[in-house]
């Protein structure tokens, strides 16, 4: 098996700050079923328009050129809403090369403010 390829300190360099809404913790409160709220917490990742391959083989429909393709050292949940620069995201997509990278590739759909 090759030796994992390292980048995180790459993106911690030269990532930009975005704002992850993560899913706060639920549970039964009193006998109740209490949702988490989000919690908002700023990350730092590399954030790159999608390639025209990217837009080429869409598996999840079709793409547009408002969509982002971010990679991080952080794990985070598909759903996970994302705004940038004033834009705002759902996290959709993840795909795994755990066993050859560091870096956590994610695909950001943008959404309607």
């Amino acid at each position: 098996m090759p030796e994992k390829m390292l980048f995180a300190s790459v993106i911690q360099s030269q990532g930009v700050p975005f704002i992850g809404h993560l899913q706060g913790e639920s549970g039964y409160v009193d006998g109740e079923w209490v949702t988490g709220q989000e919690v908002p917490k700023e990350m730092t990742g590399v954030i790159l328009p999608l390639s025209n391959d990217d837009l080429k083989y869409a598996e999840n429909g079709t793409y547009t050129v408002k969509e982002k393709k971010l990679l991080t050292v952080d794990q985070i949940p598909e759903g996970t809403k994302v705004e940038y620069k004033d834009q705002k995201y759902t996290l959709q997509a993840f795909k795994d090369y755990s066993e050859y990278t560091d870096v956590n590739i994610y695909l950001l759909r943008w959404r309607e403010k």
